[in-house]
């Protein structure tokens, strides 16, 4: 690791709890990510087990002087707790937390450590190798639900741009780092009084702050989200400028109409207006155009070209022909640098053809094992009841309907109404689980196994 400044330098084969440290993946300015595998035994009962691969987040929460310490535990503590309480497909999961005790290493004791799901390479690394990726319409999509999730949650992430922006295996959107993401408390949450320039709106560039730092609204994503989508769709920034000290002054000027907003000629058509509207210069004039991200998401969906809530196609398994963005991560993860997350494991998919919600196809899970899927959405413990939609109900509905045969569920449309709340009634029934009709971990299991896996 010589070379090169770490956040949290760790040596390789460093023990903490049953993980051992392997190769540094990325550092920031507070934190430094290990790749990791599990070296020792797992707790009596671990629910649910880990994996043999996680990444471990360092955030030097025991060195620092007294009020650097104040600032590394709150925000180690605002990621922490966003994880504990959140579960959603398109964030991040954290397996656990720990803590470094050890004295004979004074720059590690203390230290909190995360331990989250371990990623294939993050958008910003991606597009270095392929800067306007063919798949970008549809990352865009899984960010945007991501966004959504999170938002309808009642948190704000505070700092989206690539390098927040994780690629799983199977080529799926997570949305991570949220050191900087606050919760709502009606209109306004409380951050951090600092971000990324080039992904931050005008009103704060310059804010006010109080002992309680600065007040964001969930308009601010839109605006990142926005500055994202045209990055990923034509390699340049919205606002014209060499330097981000250079876009930052246009953005004021923007705000204050002395500076026009110059979308790329090449963002494709369906995109522009999108793009335009997340980047209105006021946040007043950004809820107008944009009312929440549920309505946004819709309109992304769309332009991507996917159906109201279908899961959008996500970049191909290793076995099926893939989008340039995928080869160009594998390639980087044999490279192993350290500016990006890799996955060293040599496990493959067993699909030889994309699934859809017609032909739900098997598929090789890390923790579960074998079982189906109508879409990738790979989840198996993410809860959906009746009243909620999303790509969850649909890729539900799919099986429900095409896997196991229950066409009382009606059409695969994302909307988890009364038809499918019956439908899966009738399927827990069948299979002799508590006929409650929300989809949790016990009816995924059992609407992905099948019987035939």
């Amino acid at each position: 690791m010589t070379g090169r400044s770490y956040a949290v330098p760790v040596p390789k084969g460093y023990r903490i709890g049953p993980w051992e440290v392997r190769e540094p993946l990325a550092s920031g300015a507070f934190a430094t990510v290990y790749a990791a595998r599990l070296a020792g035994e797992q707790g009596p009962g671990q629910t649910p087990p880990l994996p043999h691969r996680a990444a471990l987040k360092f955030l030097p929460t025991g060195t620092r002087t007294p009020r650097r310490l104040r600032h590394l535990r709150e925000l180690a503590e605002r990621e922490v707790e966003l994880l504990k309480r959140l579960k959603a497909p398109r964030l991040i999961r954290m397996y656990d937390t720990l803590t470094v005790d050890d004295p004979e290493h004074p720059e590690l004791d203390g230290a909190t450590v995360l331990v989250l799901e371990q990623a294939e390479g993050s958008l910003d690394a991606a597009l270095e190798h392929e800067p306007k990726p063919d798949a970008g319409p549809a990352l865009l999509a899984q960010i945007c639900e991501g966004l959504h999730q999170l938002h309808h949650a009642g948190w704000v992430h505070g700092d989206l741009k690539p390098a927040n922006v994780l690629l799983l295996k199977d080529g799926s959107v997570r949305l991570a780092d949220f050191n900087m993401a606050a919760e709502l408390e009606g209109t306004h949450a409380y951050a951090p009084a600092f971000a990324t320039p080039d992904y931050t709106p005008p009103e704060l560039l310059w804010p006010e702050v109080d002992e309680r730092g600065t007040r964001v609204r969930p308009s601010a994503d839109v605006w990142a989200f926005g500055v994202l989508a045209h990055m990923v769709l034509t390699d340049s920034f919205p606002l014209p400028g060499g330097s981000a000290e250079a876009r930052t002054d246009a953005a004021m000027r923007y705000a204050r109409g002395t500076e026009e907003l110059r979308l790329s000629p090449e963002l494709p058509d369906g995109w522009r207006e999108i793009v335009r509207d997340c980047l209105a210069p006021t946040h007043a004039e950004r809820v107008t155009r944009i009312s929440d991200t549920g309505a946004l998401l819709r309109r992304v969906e769309e332009a991507a070209g996917a159906s109201r809530s279908a899961r959008l196609p996500r970049l191909r398994p290793r076995r099926w022909r893939r989008p340039a963005l995928v080869a160009a991560l594998v390639a980087l993860a044999l490279g192993a640098t350290a500016t990006t997350y890799a996955l060293r494991d040599e496990g493959r998919p067993t699909a030889s053809a994309p699934p859809t919600c017609e032909k739900p196809t098997v598929y090789e899970d890390a923790e579960h094992g074998r079982g189906y899927t109508a879409g990738w959405n790979g989840t198996w413990d993410f809860r959906i009841k009746r009243g909620e939609g999303g790509s969850q109900v649909r890729e539900a509905q799919c099986l429900l309907r095409y896997l196991h045969g229950i066409a009382e569920v009606g059409e695969a449309d994302g909307i988890f109404g009364p038809l499918t709340h019956e439908a899966v009634v009738t399927f827990q029934e069948r299979v002799g689980l508590e006929a409650d009709g929300v989809v949790g971990a016990s009816t995924w299991r059992a609407l992905r196994k099948a019987g035939e896996v």
